[in-house]
């Protein structure tokens, strides 16, 4: 069985390794092509030299194929995917501190919030470039297996503008899969789960044990169990309140929602500084970082670890390997997909991208009804779909105007400031951001004028945020390698895209 599968922004060391890994334990996929593409040379051929030394130790004769050349990588290709993250570090830091001076305190600032609504203006642009070079030189049925944030954002305007099928996977659902198991005492497997609502907002509405339904018993089990109490305080608190466990980490679900992060002196209440995670400011700003510069110094070290085994046993749990063997051997795979909603779950709109249970397998990706999310699950959903939609179009249009309007709907962004403090910080972060912002151009004139012309409203300049910690050196983190390996994977979903155009 040949088919071509192309990684964008396949810098990612650990993301690209591991999804190369899922796919090629797959006994049908041993004679794949298989294509790199990055901006980044060095980063490419680091990545490369390490798959290709798996690839070589695990007895495949598959000869991965590494460019820069977007069109290249995706010529004839089938699948197609896409693990980029726009503007690199350098913008990502944008997103966490402008914010920080009008008092708004992210944990992450890649889905929702100033930070992944302003992250969303810049992937959204070049995703359309994306699916543009996708249309002209992949294969005909060519599926797009979109990985980067702002999830929801980027596969709505793929799917709207890009004209290309695109399905958003996210490995969220399996984290809270497996800690649902955990404090009741059972193994991943033994829970059936049914999760619906949009990506990072996705509601377990049904967890059962052998057909015994344990969700009305997760708040006690949660709030029992010695780690969790302590690291979920918000998603416990969100359960408490609305009655059904969210996927999404503690420090991810803080900055979606109005009530956890809106004043400093009460954020250290709900988070938690044992991992980044579970709430810290500025956290994966941080452990990106430290990620960047660790490979950069340890990678020599890699290739001298032993390779990535290809092995079923080893095999991981992201969504896309298995939608692809689904698809092309008929194995039934069951998981849960970011899809265009069009009546999926009936109470939230049909036109947003909405996260529920689907299959895969010869018949296609198949997504069965879920109907009605519980009436405070879907509110919380729909306020974040209003700011998706109202984001999206303002990129794809260079609205500053809906740009606006998107931070003024955003939860926290919204119980934080007032409107003349939101439309000076969308002055702000247009202006830094314009290296990435093309369709803003006459936007951002206009914003630099205004931002130069005095009388601008007070801002909290340095501060820190409620809970920031400082950014490890590589001597720090050479003291426990294992501990700055684990970092660095973690730190690399969607690669730095350090680029001032949206054309390769």
């Amino acid at each position: 069985m040949s088919f071509k599968v192309a990684f964008i922004g396949a810098g990612s060391i650990g993301f690209t390794r591991g999804l190369l890994r899922d796919l090629l334990t797959v006994p049908e996929f041993k004679e794949i092509e298989v294509s790199f593409m990055d901006i980044n040379p060095h980063n490419l051929q680091m990545v490369t030299e390490l798959c290709q030394r798996d690839i070589r130790e695990n007895g495949l004769k598959i000869v991965i194929s590494a460019t820069t050349d977007r069109k290249e990588a995706l010529k004839d290709a089938k699948y197609v995917f896409c693990t980029i993250r726009m503007g690199g570090l350098e913008a990502f830091a944008t997103d966490v501190d402008i914010p920080l001076k009008y008092g708004v305190d992210q944990c992450v600032g890649d889905t929702l919030c100033a930070g992944g609504i302003m992250y969303g203006q810049r992937g959204i642009a070049e995703m359309l470039e994306i699916c543009r070079d996708i249309r002209e030189a992949a294969a005909p049925d060519v599926l797009l297996l979109n990985y980067s944030n702002p999830m929801a954002m980027l596969t709505w305007a793929c799917n709207k503008y890009g004209g290309v099928r695109t399905i958003g996977l996210c490995h969220g659902v399996q984290h809270g899969h497996h800690q649902i198991a955990e404090v009741y005492g059972l193994e991943k497997s033994e829970v059936d789960i049914i999760c619906a609502g949009i990506n990072h907002q996705t509601w377990y509405i049904s967890a059962k044990h052998k057909g015994r339904d344990l969700t009305g018993g997760l708040l006690e089990a949660f709030e029992k169990h010695p780690e969790f109490s302590r690291t979920e305080k918000v998603r416990i608190d969100m359960l408490r309140r609305f009655g059904y466990y969210s996927t999404e980490s503690n420090g991810h679900l803080s900055e979606y929602v109005p009530w956890y992060r809106k004043r400093s002196g009460e954020i250290m209440d709900w988070i938690d500084l044992g991992s980044w995670i579970n709430g810290e400011t500025g956290g994966y700003l941080r452990v990106c970082t430290e990620g960047r510069n660790w490979f950069e110094t340890d990678f020599p070290n890699w290739m001298k670890d032993p390779a990535l085994e290809y092995t079923a046993e080893h095999r991981g749990e992201e969504h896309g390997s298995y939608i692809i063997e689904g698809l092309e051997t008929g194995r039934v795979y069951r998981g849960h997909f970011n899809t265009v909603n069009n009546g999926i779950i009936t109470n939230l709109p049909d036109d947003a991208i909405i996260e529920a249970p689907g299959y895969a397998d010869h018949n296609g990706i198949s997504m069965p009804l879920v109907g009605e999310l519980p009436l405070g699950p879907a509110a919380v959903c729909s306020v974040s779909i209003s700011v998706q939609r109202l984001a999206v179009e303002a990129a794809v249009h260079g609205d500053d105007q809906l740009l606006r309007q998107a931070f003024m709907m955003d939860p926290l962004v919204g119980a934080v400031c007032n409107p003349k403090e939101i439309w000076q910080m969308v002055d702000e972060m247009l202006v830094a951001g314009e290296a990435w912002l093309p369709q803003y151009s006459a936007a951002i004139a206009e914003a630099k004028v205004r931002l130069a012309s005095g009388g601008l409203i007070p801002t909290l300049a340095g501060n820190a945020g409620a809970a920031r910690l400082k950014v490890k050196s590589v001597d720090e983190m050479m003291q426990d390698r294992e501990a700055a390996n684990k970092n660095a994977g973690e730190s690399d979903k969607g690669k730095d895209r350090e680029k001032v155009s949206s054309v390769d």
